[in-house]
């Protein structure tokens, strides 16, 4: 009877399970694989009657000498580290803040989960008519106190500092509610113990809490910094990588190679190169928050 249990239960699982991975097969992995078919071809899309020219590994030969790449490359890596530390930082100051199950903390993560849950298109195109030099809402708050115009988008250093803030405003809170859920689970007797040894708050954060936390902050970090690579519907709608090249990253340069140079072959050489980079970085931090539960257990 155990046996004939077991083997129900096996096929009920399976059962389940077919459907989302037939689906998944469609929507994801015969895409995947096809691009990766598509790389070693040479393909235009504004020439529907060309036939595909096979070049093997001459897509990805070119990102070796290709400047613009190394640019936007560049620009993603500064963009990933200073919104997920930004990010980081400030969403575990304020979740220490709203820590508690009273009223008011509720009502508080609730507003904060605003920019959260707002579509980023949306969320970019408000602030590029925030940030607009000559009619935006900014520029007219910073004159009531003799600020003068700032050109928010149109100058390069200001476009870059312009787009990591919206993109801290729009996370952060993601990362306070993970946080917070993440500070409530903790065991509250060694934060007991440690005042009743007369610890200050300090030392009760830094050889307690932090410790304990880390496995949590870890797959914070760990899908913040995926999902900075990612970023590009705020971006595009604010900047479009502009002006010239100051916020160029690699979703929207993979996006422009493809559907505005129409050159699908390098595009999809782009793509394979990036998922596998996203692939070791998750491997990665998968492996250090293996570690991290290791040593808090």
């Amino acid at each position: 009877m155990g046996l004939q249990k077991k083997k129900r239960e096996k096929f009920a699982c399976w059962a389940f399970l077919t459907p989302t991975l037939i689906f998944l097969a469609v929507t994801a992995l015969f895409p995947l694989l096809y691009s990766v078919y598509l790389s070693f071809f040479r393909v235009k899309l504004n020439m529907p009657n060309q036939k595909p020219v096979f070049v093997g590994l001459s897509n990805y030969i070119k990102m070796i000498s290709d400047d613009m790449l190394h640019v936007s490359t560049w620009n993603t890596m500064v963009f990933a580290f200073i919104s997920v530390a930004l990010e980081v930082i400030l969403g575990l100051m304020v979740a220490m803040v709203i820590c508690s199950d009273k009223m008011w903390s509720r009502v508080v993560t609730s507003l904060f989960m605003i920019p959260m849950i707002m579509a980023p298109v949306a969320i970019g195109t408000l602030w590029r008519m925030m940030m607009d030099a000559s009619t935006g809402v900014l520029n007219y708050f910073l004159s009531l106190f003799g600020v003068g115009s700032i050109q928010w988008l149109a100058d390069p250093t200001m476009a870059k500092i312009s787009v990591l803030l919206v993109n801290v405003w729009q996370l952060t809170p993601w990362v306070t509610v993970i946080c917070s859920a993440g500070l409530k689970a903790l065991p509250q007797d060694c934060i007991q113990a440690a005042l009743v040894d007369g610890a200050n708050p300090q030392q009760i954060f830094w050889k307690i809490v932090l410790p304990l936390i880390k496995p949590v902050l870890v797959i914070v970090i760990m899908m913040r910094f995926t999902d900075a690579f990612k970023v590009f519907d705020t971006i595009y709608t604010m900047t479009n990588g502009g002006p010239g090249t100051a916020t160029e990253m690699l979703p929207n340069f993979i996006y422009k190679q493809g559907l505005k140079y129409y050159d699908a072959g390098y595009a999809a050489a782009l793509a394979i190169v990036f998922v596998l980079l996203m692939a070791l970085i998750t491997l990665f931090f998968l492996r250090l928050r293996k570690k991290e539960e290791e040593n808090v257990w």
